[in-house]
């Protein structure tokens, strides 16, 4: 059979798979951006408990792989009484995981901004909330979009890894065509394109959300 042959009939199972790839990154930005948010919060807060719980959660989600993670999730809380199927516990490894990155791009992000900034607010009557939703805020998502979008990029590769607890996304159905077919190269080099191709298309919408955020306010 020719490679041309071979992509050709691989292309509606690659394409499945990569539906669910797009399924699993879309989900878990959704959750770990929610989810960086509230840890980033924490780690700026004044109670020493919560950053001391931030800071522990982001050490260990960053100081440990992502696939103990998802042994962890799923081949682990069993013992403990939770069964989850293998999509949700990929979404939720996967989600934890980018949250930990996430929350420290936005935590330095805020951290970044001038003391002045937050004085100011304070001095026109806005309280800790406000000033971090209306001054802190916008100005901390223009540092912070090059870094996140890092980020979620990295997250469109790591859905490989969810592979390995039978999750049939675009490397899996990768994987089992290869065992029928006994062609590695042209099928993995098709599913490397497929995730590059899913990568630009996140990087470009990373470039016109920056232009976007770089246009003047019009009042």
């Amino acid at each position: 059979m020719s490679t041309t042959s071979l992509l050709a009939q691989s292309l509606p199972a690659l394409a499945q798979g990569a539906v669910l790839t797009i399924k699993f990154a879309v989900l878990s930005m959704i959750f770990g951006l929610l989810a960086a948010t509230v840890i980033a919060l924490m780690g700026i807060s004044h109670r020493k408990p919560l950053v001391g719980i931030a800071r522990t959660y982001v050490s260990i989600m960053r100081g440990t792989p992502l696939l103990v993670q998802i042994f962890v999730v799923y081949y682990g809380l069993p013992s403990v009484g939770l069964s989850l199927d293998p999509t949700p516990a990929g979404v939720i490894a996967l989600s934890a995981n980018v949250a930990a990155y996430l929350s420290e791009s936005m935590r330095g992000a805020i951290n970044g901004i001038h003391r002045g900034q937050w004085l100011a607010a304070y001095s026109l009557g806005l309280s800790r909330r406000q000033t971090l939703r209306y001054v802190i805020g916008p100005q901390a998502l223009r540092i912070a979009v090059p870094s996140l979008s890092n980020s979620l990029i990295s997250l469109i590769k790591d859905t490989s890894l969810v592979s390995v607890i039978t999750v049939t996304e675009l490397l899996r159905s990768a994987q089992e065509i290869i065992a029928t077919t006994y062609q590695p190269l042209p099928l993995y080099l098709a599913a490397a394109a497929v995730y590059w191709v899913l990568c630009q298309v996140l990087e470009w919408v990373q470039h016109w959300y920056e232009r976007r955020l770089a246009l003047p306010t019009r009042h």
